[in-house]
C-alpha cells in the first residue's frame, strides 16, 4: 500500500468516521484527525481524537472513513 504513488486518504485537521476492528474497544464514531503517523505493515497510521474522549488513539488508514 504504502509507497512511491501511495498518497494519505487524510489530512490533519479532518473530520473521519473511525470504525474499530472486531476486538476494539473504541467506540464508533466522528473523530479529528490530529497528526499523521509512519506507516505500520504497510499501512499509513493516524492519530485521532474525539470530542467525548479525553486522549487519542492511533489507528490504520483502513479503519477511517471520509465524514
Amino acid at each position: 500500500m504504502v509507497g512511491a504513488a501511495s498518497t494519505r486518504k487524510f489530512k490533519i485537521g479532518q473530520l473521519v468516521s473511525y470504525v474499530p476492528g472486531l476486538l476494539g474497544v473504541a467506540t464508533r464514531g466522528i473523530y479529528t484527525v490530529t497528526r499523521l503517523l509512519p506507516p505500520r505493515d504497510a499501512e499509513f497510521q493516524y492519530r485521532i481524537k474525539s470530542i467525548d474522549e479525553p486522549y487519542e488513539r492511533v489507528v490504520q488508514e483502513s479503519q477511517l472513513t471520509h465524514e
